[in-house]
This record gives structure tokens, sequence and C-alpha cells, in this order.
């Protein structure tokens, strides 16, 4: 929120022109807290609804926000579809671990082992890194970032809103209630102080150092930036 009201002070961004989207989950509930027009949609279908949105209006600047299970699992789809065609959107994932809101089930990005309400026995599935999914289509701007490091986050979105094209930025993030609980760390101070031992700030890392490694490290840091023409600058050249 600081870097979009930064941007609006600065004039380089108008009030009227920010459009919120979020689907079902604890992050998606943003949409009802914020002075911004905004639209809380369908699970898994937020990126689809903003690239309406987008292309309707494109003077817009239309930001999701979901979690890991909204966005890369139920909506995974819509992400890989956007960022292939560097769709003008940003698009913030808040990253739990599993899904949270519904019960506590395994999430695309549960650590391989975790025990959830439906890996009983340990989840057998390694995690989908994300940022690798997404740095290896046509996004200009992917990031990570965590809430243990909010500066980080501030900068990260402000940049992506200085930019054109399909946006990344993934923020790792604790949720005591329910990951809390299957890793048996249940006070929010604690996982809080736990998730910040892991984080490792880097300046421009490499996407092969994206992997979650929860024994050496979360690395955090802008992996991708680059300035390729984004889906409306292809579809205005063909127009012509």
């Amino acid at each position: 929120m600081r870097a979009i009201d930064k941007r609006i002070k600065e004039g380089t961004l108008k009030k009227e022109n920010v459009v919120f989207v979020t689907g079902i989950g604890c992050s998606a509930r943003t949409s009802f807290y914020v002075n911004f027009d905004a639209a809380h949609t369908l699970h898994g279908r937020a990126i689809a609804f903003a690239t309406g949105a987008k292309l309707a209006k494109p003077e817009l600047e239309v930001i999701v926000i979901g979690g890991d299970g909204d966005i890369a699992g139920i909506g995974g789809n819509h992400l890989l579809h956007a960022a292939k065609r560097n769709m003008d959107l940003i698009v913030v994932m808040i990253t739990n671990f599993v899904y949270a809101m519904t019960g506590g089930q395994v999430a695309p990005t549960t650590p391989l082992g975790l025990y959830t309400t439906t890996t009983p026995h340990g989840n057998p599935e390694p995690p989908l890194n994300v940022i690798r999914v997404v740095s290896s289509l046509n996004a200009n701007y992917v990031a990570r970032a965590s809430v243990t490091h909010p500066i980080l986050v501030e900068q990260y979105v402000y940049k992506a809103l200085g930019m054109r094209g399909f946006r990344f930025i993934e923020i790792l993030s604790t949720c005591p209630e329910v990951f809390g609980r299957h890793i048996g760390i249940r006070d929010p101070l604690t996982l809080y102080n736990s998730l910040k031992s892991k984080i490792v700030v880097k300046q421009s890392p490499s996407v092969d150092e994206s992997d979650p490694d929860w024994e050496k490290g979360l690395v955090v840091g802008e992996y991708l930036i680059r300035d390729n023409p984004s889906y409306l600058d292809r579809v205005k050249g063909i127009s012509k």
C-alpha cells in the first residue's frame, strides 16, 4: 500500500485507475480493506477477471492479489497463459505453503514430506517453484520477498508499478493457525522468527537459486527484470 500511495503522490499513478482483483482465500480479503475499485472473484479466476478488465480499459493498473493455492493451484492455468502473453498485470502471490482458509490441505508449494489434512502420511510431491515457472515464460518482472522484510516488499511493488507487461511478486508469509500447526509452531512470533531465520536476501539472484530449500535458506530478491513488448504493445502493432 505504501508503494501505491507513493506512486499516487508522485503523480505517476492515478487513484481512479487502480483496480484490485482477488479470488478466494485469506489474502483475497484485501479487496475489502482498500479504498480502491476492486473485484472479489471466483476461486482461482482472479487473473482471468483481471485480464478482462485490462483488455476492456487498458489505462487501468490492475493488481491481482491471491494465495499460492488460488494463484498457482486452482488458477495455475491462468497464471501460465498470462505470463506467456506478457499480459499487462501485476500479480502478487502470498505463499503460506498450504490451503489455509479451507482447512489446511496440501498446496502446490507445500514442502516435501509435510503432514497436512490431505497428506496424513506426509506430502509425496516436491513443491512447485512458481518463480522458476513464471521466469521461463515471457514475464517482464519476477521477484520474491517475505513478510519478514517489508521494505523489500514495498521496493518491489514500487518498481513493478513503473513497468509494463506481466509482473509477478511472490511474498512468503506465515500462517500460525494452519501451517504453524502442521510444523509444530503455533506461536505467531516464533513462527515469524523461524521464517525470518531462513530468508536469504540477494541482489539479482539467478533463477537456479529460487528453488525452496528449508535447510540452506529461502532466497528472496529480483530474479528477472526486462522490458519485452507486452501483450497490449503487440496488439497495437498488429492493429495498425
